[in-house]
């Protein structure tokens, strides 16, 4: 792992300061400024530097390349800004402790289906495989697998029979 040798380390201390005022005048504010010195110190002890490096100018150069790649990321995300949709709008607490109230109800439901059934309506339902696939994998044949599934929804619509709102 590459590593800043003792004088490169002092020498980069030395010209904190320096570097600081060179992120300001990148970034023009003292936020960006200090994340930018941040990222750049992280960077170089990460990666090093050259023996025969002077450290003072390899690190401004580490600094610009640093600004130069959080404008380009700053572009990307703004010609392509993250929608967001109506389902991953934060929910509330409630929302939340209902969701999971009704996922242990369908998967109490789920493990009193006979195993057979069980794997047969994981394997397409849950984990996308087709009647084929499933077919394969369980050693049935495609009819099984279509009858076992027909089953499992009968049983489960016995077991579990999810709340509707009403209003």
């Amino acid at each position: 792992m590459p590593t800043l040798s003792d004088s490169q380390r002092e020498a980069l201390m030395a010209e904190l300061g320096g570097l600081r005022r060179f992120c300001y005048s990148l970034t023009g504010n003292n936020a960006d400024a200090d994340d930018l010195l941040q990222s750049t110190v992280e960077r170089l002890l990460q990666k090093g530097m050259p023996e025969d490096a002077h450290a003072a100018k390899w690190s401004y150069r580490v600094c610009k390349n640093v600004w130069i790649d959080e404008l380009r990321s700053r572009d990307v995300r703004q010609r392509y800004p993250a929608t967001v949709t109506d389902s991953e709008v934060a929910l509330s607490t409630q929302e939340v402790a209902a969701g999971e109230q009704e996922l242990d109800a369908v998967a109490a439901a789920l493990d009193q289906l006979p195993e057979d059934q069980r794997l047969a309506l994981s394997l397409v339902s849950i984990e996308g495989k087709t009647y084929a696939e499933a077919a394969e994998i369980l050693e049935v044949p495609v009819g099984t697998i279509m009858s076992r599934i027909a089953r499992a929804r009968k049983n489960l619509l016995q077991h579990y029979s999810p709340q509707r709102d009403e209003g």
